[in-house]
């Protein structure tokens, strides 16, 4: 599918520009593909072909752009590394994508896998320069069962996972997107990786719609307010994190922003004051996506919509999409009572790649996909989020396992025990607070030391913000962590913030 249509958008809007390189230049649709084509040409020389695994280990960028479109025109599957990962988280998934093939720039983990690290380009001519043959390949047949991407995420023990994507779920998003519409694209900021879901599934429909893209390596709130007023933008979209960081810009109303009409976005429950403060300082109308790295797409509200739904829910499904709210036997609830949210639709991942039990385990009797959301509908067929079923909390739009900081945390010299739990933040969403119990309570380590520690193994979202010393952590009667206890004990105490 990816093949026909840049090949399509190609013929179409031509010299058009399609994204806008972090540092200014421009490539245009005709380019994409015929730059996409050239790197094919150099995947076949690899010994790359259909079915194997392309791993990009690649900031965003154009780089990452084609040689995803590359990898689909010679039928390979990409998966992409989340660059921010620190190096054994990056190890962990390619163990599990057992990619032929990872494209990387510098600073790549050991690991038993062909890298071929490629230089950040300054004009179109050298993406990928070392790819590119001046050869002529054939394009695949269309083929809905072929797969596509992998997606990773991570399971409840924090261990990731690849929900696999192929032309069938692609397709289905894609005309939920834009039907088979082509055009009407307008000026747009992409500020997130491009190895997540949004990227990975959507860039057909991005394709079709032909508008221009200003491609951020690393978001910065002031950056990408001076994008939008610079570029007059008429859309803003990203996670609430995100959000709520432009508005706490000191300058904000400095920028002209009159262009701005519409806001979306995603990636994790957006608060009641930041979707009230967004709708009044943009002065633009907001709408809200809600769905999981393993479904694909799932529900929302619309900009018609009265702005009450998107403040106190997460919306209504999608067309075509099934939402089952379900107890701990699969079986659902009643209207307007909590349980686990489950999502059904043809966009729904074929399967985790490699995993056939974690797939088992991700969808009920009923094949809906467990979000691992707790919420309930209302009498107007709003879902509304009451927490989550797993242990995992969302900071910023990034994921993040408590159990998997703890593991790092606990080598810690100066820890004797530990567990991270996480805490309501105006801007980011939710933090992580380490609460632990220190070997010597006379001298216990500081949030400074402990996020230095871990620096090295995991991911800068991933580092607790705040620190709490106690003298044990309570347990249940199973002598288990007992999470909801300690939360609940952290929340009725005050805070110093500390670290950010």
């Amino acid at each position: 599918m990816l093949p026909q249509i840049a090949l399509e958008a190609a013929r179409r809007f031509g010299e058009t520009t399609a994204y806008v390189a972090p540092d200014g230049w421009a490539l245009s649709y005709a380019e994409v593909d015929q730059l996409s084509d050239r790197v094919v040409a150099g995947f076949r020389h690899r010994g790359i072909g259909v079915g194997d695994v392309v791993a990009l280990l690649l900031p965003p960028g154009v780089e990452y752009l084609v040689a995803y479109l590359a990898a689909a025109k010679v039928g390979a599957i990409t998966t992409g590394v989340n660059d921010r990962l620190a190096h054994p988280e990056q190890a962990a998934v390619l163990a599990i994508a057992a990619p032929k093939l990872v494209v990387a720039h510098a600073g790549v983990p050991d690991v038993p896998f062909p890298v071929e690290e490629s230089v950040p380009a300054d004009r179109p001519a050298d993406v990928l320069a070392a790819f590119q043959r001046d050869e002529t390949v054939p394009l695949l047949a269309p083929d809905d069962d072929r797969a596509v991407a992998i997606v990773f995420t991570s399971g409840t023990t924090g261990q990731p996972k690849g929900a696999l994507y192929t032309n069938r779920q692609l397709g289905f998003i894609t005309r939920t997107d834009v039907g088979d519409t082509w055009g009407g694209g307008s000026r747009n900021v992409s500020g997130t990786s491009f190895a997540h879901l949004g990227f990975m599934t959507k860039l057909a429909g991005n394709l079709m719609r032909g508008g221009t893209t200003f491609i951020m390596r690393r978001w910065r709130a002031r950056a990408a307010l001076d994008l939008f007023a610079r570029e007059h933008m008429t859309t803003v979209a990203g996670v609430p994190t995100q959000l709520a960081l432009m508005l706490a810009d000191p300058d904000f109303d400095a920028f002209d922003l009159s262009s701005v009409q519409y806001i979306v976005v995603g990636g994790a429950p957006i608060t009641p004051a930041t979707a009230t403060e967004a709708r009044s300082r943009f002065g633009a109308r907001l709408a809200t996506r809600y769905s999981c790295t393993e479904a694909g797409i799932g529900l929302g509200t619309s900009f018609d919509d009265p702005d009450e739904d998107a403040i106190v829910s997460v919306g209504r499904p999608h067309p075509a999409v099934d939402l089952a709210v379900v107890d701990a036997a699969d079986d659902p609830v009643e209207v307007g009572s909590v349980g686990q949210v489950c999502l059904r639709s043809p966009a729904v991942m074929a399967e985790y790649w490699h995993d056939p039990e974690a797939t088992r385990a991700a969808f009920t009797r009923s094949g809906h996909v467990r979000t691992g959301d707790l919420g309930w509908v209302d009498d107007r067929g709003r879902l509304r989020l009451v927490g989550r079923s797993k242990e995992m909390y969302v900071r910023g739009g990034y994921n993040v396992y408590p159990v998997e900081v703890e593991a790092v945390l606990s080598n810690h010299p100066g820890v004797a025990a530990v567990a991270v739990v996480a805490a309501p933040d105006p801007v980011m969403g939710e933090v992580g607070i380490a609460v632990i119990v220190p070997s010597d309570p006379s001298s216990p380590p500081t949030i400074d030391a402990l996020r230095e520690f871990a620096r090295a193994q995991l991911a800068a979202y991933k580092l607790p913000d705040r620190i709490e010393s106690v003298a044990e952590l309570p347990l249940t009667p199973g002598e288990k962590l007992d999470r909801r206890a300690l939360t609940k004990a952290i929340a009725s105490t005050s805070h110093r913030r500390v670290g950010r």
